[in-house]
């Protein structure tokens, strides 16, 4: 309290005013207990500050308190900087109202009902004695109320500034000093405290480097954090650098389920990896707001972040920098080359889940979300983990929204959008058509913080294509081994109808190519700025294009990009290069370094590198559906626990998709479990055909059985013809959406005469579909009388 006093001091003094005349100005995130209101960073782009967000999932949240001292007793005007957060769209009731407590008593006004935008709520007049006054902030809703700040004016006609004036006038109200303190000179300054940030700054630190390593959030992990609960995926620890990938895997999640219980995100684990390396300091709680730039060289001098807690300023110099952000925010900042797609981009997504207890449960009125009946959105999937011991329905990662907005300035409205879907859908679920099965269901988890997926793509000397991925084209730098396929996120037009400006529900569509198992090696080029000389980027921002961000934008390959920056940026350091003269004249040495284990560490610039025995060894990662971890934290069946089904323990004749005929395009797979073999084929090709052919050793009757996994994306239509010899038994449409199978994945087709010697086949296609084929198994076993 005594920097809000001296505060007040300062400008009283400036301004020649008395200090009873002097504005009281206290930021809503320096309050001195939260309570139960979360500190939200993610938008001091689009509106300057971070605030604190009444999350309460419908259930008002615990009082954010903190004092001030008055320096005179009287009359004095209070203004609230928050706003209506539903009012862009002119949504009828107001969830974020809120009430100012002050020493105890409510005033009138309730806050956060009024403004489509940021602005100052007026308040107005309490009397204060002159010395301690306690300050409540009191959620009346548990739907996202939001304060910025809190003003108290003795000054009856005074009127709070906006824009540049505000952001000057906090400074003087702050008592902040005229510019940022010095954080001293860094080797490498990293931005952005995801995966690729985090195996940047590891990687960088065991060079010996010198790091600051900044995060605008609390925690660590980006999209894979515990505060949005995406689980990483991407193969790491193969292809021509099997050793990349060793560092992502030390802090990289297990998670059995997307979401799922946020202990299996390891906060505490990523916080550990990087604190432990000792030329590594960590600035939590910061946001990059700007890069002072050399103008005769180009180059980056230093960046300037902001304290989301404490609004102080620090510079941060360094000999090169690395934007891992996302977004590309520092890139932008410091004038890098950059395209943004101008529609069709992917958007952001808020998962949720929801759970079944003993008794009925409440749920509000919520007239202010989206207007949402049952079959407007896709039914829920019951999780496969628990949280607090019990299962859980989860909506995932399709609901994503966002798609042709600002994802950067309109990135609050874009996160809001998903929070009036989440709760429009729980009301469906609580008061429509299916009422009487949601009596005690609970809405437990709505993410506030959105995991985006694609802004701002920054230009490298080589921008990867999808046509170069799809060719295998070899590049001479080729490292990071990206083993997704091209995933593309549009919206599903099923769920498009009701809200086509902005939908809320996502279609993923995948593109072959991609070899799932070794990966195609993304070149060292994508991972510099063309056009600032000591600017290198990692995750999904670096230099590809739309179509071939599709592939390398999942965490754990975004996580072996930083570990390559932070092994070239150690030979800038050493042969006193920039990150095009490690390509040009040091290739050979930074592949040398890539081909060495993520645990070798180095004690100077000029050290030999040698093992650190106090690093554990790692395990390589494909998939979710074969990583041991993740299914022995979900406690999945012990079938599922390997690579595959064996198909020794499956009765009858077995037709794997192996010995299929395919016509069309079709992709493998294996991500979905369970399958047999070593996988399944799936297409949405616009003929695509899957004909399994068989004979019988005897004339029976034989029941045919064919093995698939329900997924939001599979096709619920599926034309599938059954013949005998030339003659056509039956025709059927398979819904591949909808499963009632047994533990090993077979749907029963039905019950037939065959005798030997002919020729039978069951005939999957696609003509006509309305999402993907799955093709693996067929099983043919003699039917019991």
């Amino acid at each position: 309290m005594n920097r809000i006093v001296a505060g007040l001091f300062v400008v009283a003094s400036a301004f020649g005013l008395s200090a009873a005349q002097a504005p009281i100005f206290i930021e809503a995130e320096s309050f001195a207990d939260h309570g139960g209101w979360s500190l939200d960073t993610q938008f001091v782009v689009g509106m300057g500050s971070s605030y604190l967000l009444a999350h309460g999932v419908g259930k008002p949240v615990v009082d954010a308190k903190t004092k001030f001292t008055a320096p005179e007793a009287g009359s004095y005007h209070v203004w609230v900087r928050t706003k209506d957060w539903v009012a862009p769209w002119k949504a009828p009731g107001t969830p974020g109202r809120f009430q100012l407590m002050v020493n105890g008593k409510a005033l009138a006004t309730e806050f956060g009902t009024k403004g489509a935008e940021w602005h100052w709520q007026e308040g107005g007049a309490i009397d204060l004695a002159a010395g301690e006054t306690t300050l409540a902030l009191h959620d009346l809703t548990g739907f996202d109320g939001r304060c910025d700040a809190i003003l108290l004016s003795a000054d009856a006609s005074y009127r709070p500034p906006e824009g540049a004036a505000l952001a000057e006038a906090r400074r003087g109200w702050l008592n902040l000093p005229s510019g940022p303190e010095d954080a001293g000179d860094y080797d490498l300054v990293v931005v952005g405290g995801g995966y690729s940030g985090m195996g940047a700054a590891i990687s960088a630190a065991r060079q010996s480097l010198k790091v600051a390593f900044i995060q605008d959030r609390f925690v660590l992990g980006g999209n894979g954090s515990s505060e949005i609960r995406v689980w990483a995926n991407g193969g790491t620890m193969r292809g021509k650098y099997p050793h990349l990938g060793e560092i992502v895997e030390e802090f990289a999640d297990h998670a059995p389920d997307c979401p799922a219980d946020p202990e299996f995100f390891g906060a505490d684990v990523k916080e550990q990896v990087c604190r432990r390396e000792k030329t590594m300091s960590l600035f939590l709680g910061h946001f990059v707001r700007t890069a002072e730039m050399d103008s005769a060289t180009g180059r980056i001098r230093s960046i300037t972040a902001l304290d989301v807690r404490t609004g102080r300023e620090r510079r941060f110099r360094g000999k090169f920098f690395v934007d891992c952000t996302g977004h590309g925010e520092l890139g932008a900042q410091a004038g890098a080359k950059y395209s943004m797609a101008p529609k069709g981009r992917m958007g952001m997504s808020n998962l949720w889940f929801y759970q079944e207890e003993e008794g009925p449960q409440t749920w509000p009125e919520t007239p202010w979300a989206l207007p949402l009946e049952m079959g407007d959105f896709p039914a829920q999937k019951k999780s496969k983990s628990v949280i607090d011991g019990k299962p859980f329905m989860k909506a995932e990662w399709f609901w994503e929204s966002g798609f042709d907005q600002d994802p950067i300035k309109g990135a609050e409205l874009v996160r809001d959008w998903n929070l009036r879907a989440a709760f429009g859908a729980f009301s469906a679920l609580k008061t429509g058509a299916d009422k009487p099965k949601h009596v005690n269901s609970a809405l437990k988890w709505v993410a506030y913080v959105g995991g985006p997926r694609e802004s701002r793509l920054l230009e490298g000397d080589v921008i990867l294509s999808r046509e170069d991925i799809i060719s295998q084209r070899d590049f001479p730098d080729g490292c990071v081994a990206t083993t997704w396929d091209i995933d593309l996120h549009y919206p599903k037009e099923q769920y498009a109808k009701k809200f086509p400006e902005n939908p809320f529900i996502s279609r993923a569509e995948f593109g072959a190519g991609v070899d799932k198992k070794d990966g195609y090696p993304v070149p060292y080029r994508c991972f510099y700025s063309t056009n600032v000389p000591n600017l290198f980027m990692a995750g999904r921002c670096v230099s590809v294009t739309h179509q071939a961000l599709g592939t390398i934008r999942v965490m754990r390959t975004c996580g072996m990009m930083g570990e390559v920056v932070g092994k070239a940026a150690y030979v800038c350091v050493a042969k006193n290069v920039d990150p095009r003269g490690v390509y040009e004249k040091h290739l050979p040495l930074l592949l040398e370094l890539i081909s060495e284990p993520g645990a070798m560490r180095r004690d100077s610039i000029a050290g030999k590198l040698q093992r650190d025995p106090h690093i554990a060894d790692v395990a390589p990662f494909f998939q979710k559906g074969s990583d041991p971890l993740s299914i022995a934290a979900g406690k999945r069946p012990a079938t599922a626990a390997t690579n595959k089904v064996v198909s020794l323990d499956i009765p009858g004749i077995l037709v794997d998709e192996t010995a299929a005929a395919f016509r069309g395009t079709w992709t493998r797979g294996d991500n979905l479990r369970p399958f047999i073999g070593d996988g399944y084929r799936y297409s949405k090709s616009a003929n695509g055909e899957a004909k399994y052919s068989f004979t019988v050793p005897k004339n029976g009757r034989y029941e045919l059985r064919l093995s698939w996994v329900d997924d939001p994306n599979r096709a619920t239509q599926v034309p599938c013809k059954i013949e005998r010899g030339t003659e056509t038994l039956l025709k059927l449409r398979l819904n591949q959406r909808s499963s009632k199978a047994d533990a090993k994945g077979f749907h029963s087709l039905g019950v037939f005469e065959f005798q030997p010697g002919i020729e039978n086949a069951v005939t999957l296609s696609t003509s006509g579909t309305d999402g993907y084929v799955h093709a693996d198994c067929l099983q043919i076993v003699e039917a019991k009388h």
